[in-house]
């Protein structure tokens, strides 16, 4: 059975740094895709960050690039997600999500397995 689970969400002041880490289990951790989504109320999922299988390749949404990190440490099971130049606008639920094979989407619907997501806030 897969499971996901994140941590590492909570308040951080605009222009800060939060790390996200998602533990993954049930699946061969280094053979999924993995992202990071986050969801504003009342809207979809939109990808954030992806990384390919065995970390050789990722993407970045605009809004993102530059300022936040995906990496994996598959000794541990491990996606992380390093946030800097935090802003308001990077406020939301954050989900990790993982899906099989070496295709990579950038949307939210091919990824079967999900976790539960943690809040990140931004105070001024």
């Amino acid at each position: 059975q897969v499971q996901l689970a994140e941590s590492g969400g909570g308040s951080v002041q605009a222009g800060g740094s939060l790390t996200l880490s998602c533990v993954g289990s049930g699946y061969r951790f280094n053979s999924a895709c993995m992202g990071w989504f986050r969801q504003f109320p009342g809207k979809e999922h939109e990808a954030v960050a992806i990384i390919y299988p065995s970390g050789g390749r990722t993407y970045y949404a605009d809004s993102v690039k530059g300022r936040f990190i995906i990496s994996q440490d598959n000794a541990k099971n491990t996606l992380y997600l390093q946030m800097n130049s935090v802003s308001s606008e990077d406020a939301a639920m954050y989900y990790c999500a993982a899906r099989g094979g070496g295709y990579c989407p950038t949307h939210a619907t091919p990824f079967g397995y999900w976790g539960q997501g943690t809040l990140v806030s931004v105070s001024s």
